[in-house]
């Protein structure tokens, strides 16, 4: 699905926009806390918002200095995502859920690094740009 959608958002030109994964990312980091409000979990809620803070502020840093570090926080949200039944306890989080967003994430963060990595090698290799 990752890989469709970064595909989907290539083609459409959602991508040329530099918000672009940057908000997908932020949005990322709030399916945790939606996880705990739907849970009524207060606990959870308060442990995964939090966390979801500082993947989103992750977020705006990279679209404010480098998209790379957006690439670098969806790839790390995947790690999140693989130690995250191990440390919070949020009783509405669907057991398929931490793996399927390991996956999405670090799929849609390498898709990322591919795009910002290809367009360097083409501006690069043009004469006069360097």
């Amino acid at each position: 699905m990752a890989l469709a959608a970064a595909t989907l958002a290539n083609a459409l030109g959602f991508a040329r926009d530099r918000s672009f994964y940057p908000t997908v990312t932020i949005v990322i980091a709030t399916y945790y806390a939606l996880f705990a409000a739907m849970g009524a979990s207060g606990p959870a809620l308060w442990i995964e918002s939090v966390i979801g803070i500082g993947f989103a502020a992750l977020a705006v840093f990279g679209f404010r200095s480098s998209l790379w570090w957006v690439a670098a926080t969806l790839v790390g949200h995947g790690v999140f995502d693989f130690f995250h039944p191990a440390f919070i306890d949020n009783p509405a989080v669907p057991g398929w859920w931490p793996g399927f967003c390991l996956a999405f994430d670090v799929v849609l963060g390498a898709a990322l690094a591919f795009r910002l990595f290809s367009e360097r090698k083409r501006l690069t290799s043009q004469p006069g740009l360097r």
